[in-house]
């Protein structure tokens, strides 16, 4: 999150983009050298927002047990966002959505026909039919976009302080009819990779510039 897109940290860019959004509660789960991030941003206060931070402590949790350890600080509602993504997206909508689906968690796909990542999503008639990283029909052109939102409830089941994978939490959600599906048309960015951190850096140098 530290790391240097466009001139500043990337996770300046999050910031300020989520703020535009109307999302000014932020949750970091963080773990080794978290503290690095705490002690640069702080509380938030300077950029308009309230930060807190749950430490995943002496063991690493995976993507759904630190969620899980930090539910007390997140509420009955709230969105995931992974750390390494860019995504410039109505956030509103998403959560209007979600909230009007009555469901317990909610993805935003992208139809990708695999052109970023492995497709991973059957969408279909505003559904999602199946959301798998090791099943593979033909009907699958779409990702998980890499925004989703949740009701605490959904991780009732869940154990605490140990490790666990969100992808399948979201794929106990599919199965039971409890995720809903929304289609985003505005692809995603991402630092994970050399390619993905030059072109956020193009395209944010370019916004900067006003081109």
């Amino acid at each position: 999150m530290l790391v240097e897109v466009a001139g500043e940290p990337f996770f300046s860019h999050q910031l300020r983009l989520l703020k535009k959004s109307g999302l000014t509660h932020v949750v970091l789960c963080v773990g080794h050298l978290g503290e690095m991030i705490a002690d640069r941003y702080g509380d938030g206060a300077k950029w308009g927002v309230q930060i807190d931070y749950s430490f995943d402590g002496p063991n690493l949790l995976g993507t759904g047990g630190a969620l899980i350890r930090a539910l007390p600080k997140l509420g009955d509602a709230f969105y995931v966002l992974y750390g390494d993504s860019y995504l410039p997206i109505d956030y509103r909508d998403v959560g209007r959505a979600f909230l009007v689906s009555g469901k317990l968690g909610l993805m935003t796909v992208f139809e990708n026909r695999e052109a970023y990542d492995a497709s991973n999503v059957w969408f279909e008639d505003g559904r999602i039919r199946l959301y798998s990283k090791k099943e593979k029909p033909l009907q699958m052109r779409h990702i998980d976009y890499g925004l989703g939102l949740f009701r605490a409830a959904a991780f009732a089941g869940c154990p605490r302080n140990t490790v666990v994978d969100l992808t399948a939490v979201q794929a106990d959600l599919c199965a039971r009819g409890e995720l809903a599906g929304y289609e985003v048309k505005e692809r995603f960015y991402e630092i994970g990779s050399p390619a993905g951190l030059n072109e956020l850096d193009q395209l944010l140098r370019k916004r900067s510039a006003g081109a």
